[in-house]
């Protein structure tokens, strides 16, 4: 779907080296799935693998480039959004690098400006973290 590093920065306020996705392969109202091939240079990298902070904010900027695809199709600016809460994450194995993850995320409730997905995070089809996240948006401007 998109997968220029320029494409993804245009959905997401996130700046080399904080993109923790690759590629939007899929999105729609609900759900959303991204890309990430861990890279050795990645600031998260840590004794050949993907540490676990990489992974919190790899399921945020998935949730963020589901925000703004839409905003994009709306032709609307792209809000920020802010992590406001994490619950139930639970981290089952470190991708190493070279190995590819792949995040979907799902849009559970949406009240005004707070949004509340789950995040899961797939490795070689086997699921290596996942939790809960509340996301607040400020619709003014980047």
């Amino acid at each position: 779907m998109l997968s220029s590093i320029d494409q993804i920065q245009a959905l997401i306020p996130q700046k080399p080296p904080f993109v923790m996705i690759d590629e939007l392969i899929y999105s729609d109202e609900i759900n959303t799935r991204t890309t990430l091939k861990i890279r050795e240079d990645n600031i998260f990298v840590k004794n050949g693998f993907l540490t676990e902070p990489a992974l919190v904010e790899n399921i945020a900027q998935t949730a963020a480039a589901r925000a703004g695809h839409i905003s994009t199709l709306e032709q609307k600016p792209v809000a920020v959004g802010y992590i406001g809460s994490i619950k139930n994450l639970e981290v089952f194995d470190l991708p190493k690098i070279n190995e590819v993850i792949e995040t979907e995320i799902t849009l559970t409730n949406q009240i005004f400006d707070i949004s509340v997905i789950t995040g899961k995070i797939t490795c070689n089809n086997k699921v290596i973290a996942q939790c809960e996240m509340k996301i607040f948006t400020n619709q003014s401007k980047k």
